[in-house]
């Protein structure tokens, strides 16, 4: 099965999607329970959501579901919220802490290690040599991670999600400016609620490649699924209505991260 889909752009703008794939391998999906199939957890409709906001920009999706391996975990099994409810790298439970597996298919560790391979390192050799290309191109890389999830889960977090969650691992993973004028644009959007490193700071794709010093900036948006679908429940549809609403300020958002960009450029990449 394909892991990846890549389209390539100079923009210094990349936009990533490690969780909005839903192929599963047969031997994956026969282990799965009926609350397992339901594929839940994943980040319904995203890449149709940005589709063609920014002229030019790479972007690197996911095509197979988390439950096959979490492309935004770290690949050693570290959590990345300790000491709060998660998900690790092939999860054992869905986000309201419901068990996905059929009684004893649960994943090994052999599970982990093959799945390892064949999957998560694959989309991030290939995320890699995007960045590397990128940056070759404008002596920096700004990593746009793209993600959604329902702004209702107890098991995760209490009360509801701000609809714009933007993370930057407190800061150390982009230049300030690329946080400020993410914030702003999702601050000044009418009728949308935002915040900055609050329940979700960055998963690992972020921390990972974020290192501004060298010239790699990144960032994730986690989208409140309210705002994009017409329900946060099965069948979770996609509704025109709300995401042409949405669309014009994720647009704004990419621009301004793109127009940044081309500033430090042309300052020398100097920070």
């Amino acid at each position: 099965m394909t892991v990846f889909k890549i389209q390539k752009g100079n923009s210094p703008v990349i936009l990533a999607f490690p969780h909005t794939g839903t192929d599963l391998p047969a031997e994956v999906w026969d282990r799965l329970n009926d609350n397992g199939r339901l594929l839940a957890d994943t980040d319904w409709h995203i890449h149709d959501l940005y589709a063609g906001l920014l002229q030019d920009a790479t972007t690197v999706r996911a095509t197979f579901h988390r439950y096959v391996i979490d492309a935004n975990r770290d690949p050693d099994g570290n959590s990345l919220y300790p000491g709060q409810n998660t998900t690790g790298l092939i999860p054992k439970t869905d986000f309201d802490g419901k068990s996905i597996w059929k009684e004893g298919a649960e994943p090994t560790h052999t599970d982990i290690a093959a799945r390892l391979d064949a999957f998560h390192s694959r989309y991030h050799t290939a995320l890699s040599a995007e960045i590397e290309r990128v940056k070759a191109i404008h002596g920096l890389a700004v990593l746009y991670d793209c993600h959604s999830i329902r702004s209702h889960i107890p098991f995760l977090f209490e009360g509801t999600l701000p609809d714009f969650n933007i993370g930057s691992n407190s800061g150390a993973s982009c230049a300030l400016e690329f946080e400020r004028v993410t914030a702003e644009v999702a601050g000044y959007a009418a009728g949308y609620t935002s915040i900055v490193n609050g329940r979700f700071t960055g998963g690992w794709t972020t921390r990972h490649y974020g290192k501004p010093a060298e010239g790699i900036h990144a960032i994730q948006m986690e989208l409140a699924q309210s705002t994009h679908l017409a329900a946060e429940a099965v069948p979770f549809a996609y509704d025109p209505e709300k995401a042409e609403k949405l669309r014009p300020h994720l647009k704004a958002i990419l621009e301004r991260l793109e127009t940044v960009a081309y500033e430090l450029k042309a300052m020398g990449n100097e920070r």
